[in-house]
């Protein structure tokens, strides 16, 4: 199992980490339903902050650039037997890194996976695991080959309600004479609950936006951009803060969203999440977690 968070360079010159308790919470839920042990969330947490002090020198200056955290933990025991091990091995990693995307705020184009399945009811969708990304990698590459830079995952059954993106959560934005509302898909145990989208959630409730949380059809999302209600569709994660989906491409239909370029909505959240995250706006509530 592991985790992804960030270390950014702050104005005066410190370091924050973005909300590292809600990593430390998910590590250990995933670690529950692999069957491996908890770890201390204070431990979780410490582990980071002593790794990001000693290689401060590491965490790069400028928006969009940032520190990648992957605290990881494996099984160590020397054993082929199908069981949990009896012992394991905590370790956290550290990279600098650019925007997954681009350091700009360039759409990305989407493709429907229809073919393959992220994860089922009962599964470990919601655990984050390698496994879970290894079986994913045919279906970016099946992406790819069509042109497009994400998957768009689907239910498991019908293949009709829209889950998740490769590594991202993502956002609808409905729009009519009486404002914007933001829509994502509730989180049903097939889906990982993302630090970012619960930051957007939040974020976009403060800035006066509705937010629901609701099933979305793929016949929605196409018909909607169609008509004009769906004006902007964005994913969401730790790597790809909050990136503009602009097309979208299936083996039936393709369709753009909004004019193709980036929305004033997902822009404004995105400029407000990298100012509290960067320390260049106000953090009412309480995120940046300082270092020393």
């Amino acid at each position: 199992i592991f985790e992804g968070l960030k270390a950014y360079r702050q104005p005066d010159g410190g370091i924050a980490i973005f909300r590292p308790y809600e990593n430390a919470r998910r590590f250990n839920r995933s670690a529950s339903r692999i069957a491996m042990p908890a770890l201390p969330e204070d431990v979780f947490v410490e582990a980071i902050e002593t790794l990001v002090s000693i290689d401060h020198a590491w965490v790069p200056d400028g928006i969009g650039r940032s520190l990648y955290v992957r605290p990881f933990m494996i099984a160590t025991e020397p054993t082929v037997a199908v069981r949990p091990a009896n012992t394991y091995l905590f370790a956290v990693i550290l990279s600098p890194v650019d925007g997954l995307f681009s350091t700009t705020i360039e759409p990305i184009r989407a493709w429907l996976s229809v073919d393959y399945a992220r994860s089922a009811p009962g599964g470990t969708g919601d655990v984050k695991f390698a496994g879970n990304y290894a079986g994913a990698m045919i279906a970016q590459q099946q992406a790819a080959a069509h042109g497009c830079d994400q998957v768009v995952w689907l239910d498991s059954g019908e293949r009709s309600s829209i889950e998740e993106m490769g590594a991202m959560n993502i956002f609808f934005v409905e729009s009519s004479g009486d404002g914007h509302r933001l829509v994502t898909p509730p989180l049903t145990g097939t889906q990982l609950a993302g630090v970012t989208r619960d930051s957007i959630m939040r974020l976009a409730g403060s800035l006066g936006y509705e937010v629901a949380q609701r099933p979305v059809t793929v016949e929605q999302w196409r018909l909607g951009c169609a008509d004009g209600s769906c004006t902007e569709t964005f994913a969401c994660g730790t790597a790809a803060v909050i990136t503009p989906i602009g097309a979208v491409r299936s083996g039936a239909h393709d369709w753009t969203i909004g004019d193709g370029t980036t929305g004033a909505v997902t822009r404004l959240l995105r400029e407000r999440l990298l100012g509290i995250q960067y320390g260049t706006a106000p953090d009412p509530f309480g995120w940046r977690h300082k270092i020393g």
